[in-house]
């Protein structure tokens, strides 16, 4: 609630080096004006230095002078506005999980219910590159090699869009970011710091048969999979194709190397992370992750009560 606080500032200097008294107390070094009021009352306006700490305060005599306080700069505007805002802080949420575990599917519901701005590293370095800025073609350097993009070029690339005002107005939601402890410690030190750190846990027997099953349409850029969400037409079938890492020997590699960085992340996140089962169905495991967020929510809402009464 914003609260104003007036002043009305004369110009005129004093007639006489004696200040004007009653009863024997100095009233104010100040001009003194006649007051038109009928009532045997006047306003008198107590003189303190003007700054954000210390503003004129008023007070009611019984006679009837009013006497004004003097402009002490002619720069200062007549009035002064202090503003106190109780909106709450966005939610800023990081969510982590192995490959195919689910952790699209879950940042897209969170994003359509939260609005959150989702931050993905992957999809941040397709738009870096394809926009062609410097961080994208450092990024295309290395890629065009072979060689995976250093670690510094994908944190600066987070680092700029949570600046963003969209991430600091709307909260954000870092998905499978960061992956090793220098990066969340670094994520800390430049003052990014998560309400609430999701860990998606999916049985090993279960990744790797969503892995292995999964196919990528190359005319739509859907991905389907052939137990849990087949192809609509033989026409589509026919023309899936499997990802060169999308074996069993492959993912086990990936699931040994993410389940290595999750465990040094958690060490800087443990008493904010919760996990949750992503063995069960989508609406189920997001059925969790908004339980947890509503109850997030609702501690940043009396909190912020607390503080305002």
């Amino acid at each position: 609630m914003a609260c104003c606080s007036l002043s009305f500032p004369v110009t005129a200097k004093p007639r006489s080096p004696s200040p004007p008294t009653s009863g024997g107390v100095p009233l104010s070094p100040f001009r003194t004006y006649p007051s038109r009021s009928t009532s045997r009352s006047r306003l008198l306006f107590q003189s303190s230095p003007f700054s954000a700490c210390s503003l004129p305060s008023l007070s009611l005599h019984s006679d009837e002078t009013l006497i004004g306080r003097p402009r002490l700069s002619r720069s200062l505007p007549d009035f002064l506005v202090v503003s106190s805002s109780n909106k709450q802080e966005p939610l800023k949420v990081i969510i982590s999980g192995a490959p195919a575990s689910g952790k699209g599917t879950q940042c897209q519901l969170i994003t359509q219910k939260y609005g959150l701005v989702h931050i993905a590293a992957g999809d941040l370095l397709r738009a870096e590159i394809s926009s062609g800025s410097a961080n994208g073609k450092r990024a295309k350097e290395y890629m065009e090699k072979g060689q995976l993009v250093p670690k510094e070029i994908v944190f600066m690339m987070v680092k700029e869009r949570l600046l963003q005002s969209d991430s600091q107005e709307n909260g954000w939601l870092l998905d499978g970011f960061p992956r090793r402890l220098s990066q969340a410690t670094a994520l800390k030190e430049i003052g990014f710091q998560p309400d609430i750190f999701i860990l998606l846990e999916v049985a090993e027997d279960n990744l790797v048969e969503r892995v292995v099953g999964r196919r990528l349409d190359p005319v739509t850029g859907r991905i389907y999979h052939l137990k849990y969400s087949p192809p609509e037409t033989e026409e589509i079938a026919a023309r899936l194709t499997q990802r060169f890492d999308d074996t069993e020997e492959m993912v086990k590699l990936r699931l040994q190397t993410h389940h290595q960085n999750v465990e040094s992340v958690l060490s800087m996140y443990e008493d904010i992370t919760i996990k949750i089962n992503g063995n069960a169905s989508k609406e189920d495991v997001f059925s969790q992750i908004d339980k947890a967020l509503t109850t997030l929510i609702e501690k940043k809402n009396a909190t912020l009560g607390s503080l305002a009464a």
